[in-house]
C-alpha cells in the first residue's frame, strides 16, 4: 500500500483519487506520522468504466464559463 501525508493528498487529490482508483491496494494517508485514513478503489458499477459513463442529464446544456469558476466562486462570497 503506497503511502502519503495528508499535506500530499491536499495538494494532489485528484492525482492521488485516481492512483488508487487503478490501484489494487490503495493508498493510506498519514497525520502527522499516524495512520488517518485509507483511500481504496470503489466497486465498478456492474463493469461501466469511470470514464464510459454518461452525463447527468442537462449537463451538456450548461453554459460554457470564460473565465475560472474558482474565481466566480470567490467574488460571489465577498
Amino acid at each position: 500500500m503506497t503511502t502519503i501525508t495528508i499535506r500530499e493528498l491536499h495538494m494532489k487529490t485528484g492525482q492521488w483519487v485516481r492512483a488508487a482508483a487503478r490501484g489494487k491496494r490503495g493508498l493510506l494517508v498519514l497525520d502527522r506520522g499516524r495512520p488517518a485514513a485509507r483511500l481504496l478503489p470503489a466497486e465498478e458499477e456492474a463493469g461501466v468504466e469511470f470514464s464510459q459513463r454518461k452525463l447527468v442529464r442537462g449537463f451538456d446544456r450548461l453554459p460554457e464559463l470564460s473565465v475560472d469558476s474558482a474565481r466566480l466562486l470567490e467574488e460571489d462570497r465577498r
